[in-house]
């Protein structure tokens, strides 16, 4: 799969990186925002405005069985931090952020700025998150401004994979099945 997006899409996105530590430790920070809230204030997501009917709730899904296999873990933790990032930067930012700008979104540069297109991106990446819609927004709202900042998909590639490979170690290490729906 991502094999075939780098020869197919090569000609239209560029996955070069060009702010390897800004990249690097942008993705620690929100790694750091996404589980702050629940490590400074216990039961934080548990509150009413984070666990209802139409946000649902933080629960561990992941089997019991499955948690303590090394090979499951291990392609997890792949699919979360390469997979899982490619695939909500190609939508989020390199599609729908520049489609909202324009419906000829293919005519609009990678990190065209437009108010706009900016908080759409940022509330509905939020929406996506269900009951960490809270820590989803600011995610959305940092990943939006270092695609507006960096104009490089291969940066908010690098930014999300570092995030979501923080959590994952995070998950398996802490035990905290929870971030992990």
């Amino acid at each position: 799969m991502v094999a075939t997006l780098a020869v197919v899409s090569r000609p239209v996105l560029d996955f070069r990186i060009r702010n390897w530590f800004g990249s690097l430790a942008l993705g620690v920070a929100v790694f750091m925002i996404w589980i702050g809230p629940d490590r400074l204030f216990p039961g934080y997501h548990g509150f009413w405005l984070f666990t209802n009917p139409v946000t649902g709730s933080m629960a561990a899904t992941l089997p019991e069985s499955s948690r303590g296999d090394a090979l499951f873990l291990g392609l997890r933790t792949l699919r979360s931090a390469v997979f899982v990032p490619i695939a909500e930067e190609l939508f989020w930012r390199a599609w729908l952020m520049r489609w909202v700008i324009s419906p000829q979104f293919a005519e609009v540069p990678l990190g065209a700025w437009s108010a706009r297109a900016f908080w759409i991106v940022a509330v509905l990446f939020a929406a996506e998150h269900g009951p960490l819609w809270d820590v989803g927004l600011a995610a959305g709202i940092l990943y939006n401004w270092w695609m507006v900042r960096t104009k490089s998909l291969g940066d908010l590639i690098l930014v999300h994979g570092v995030t979501n490979a923080c959590l994952s170690a995070y998950v398996v290490l802490a035990g905290r099945w929870e971030y992990w729906p």
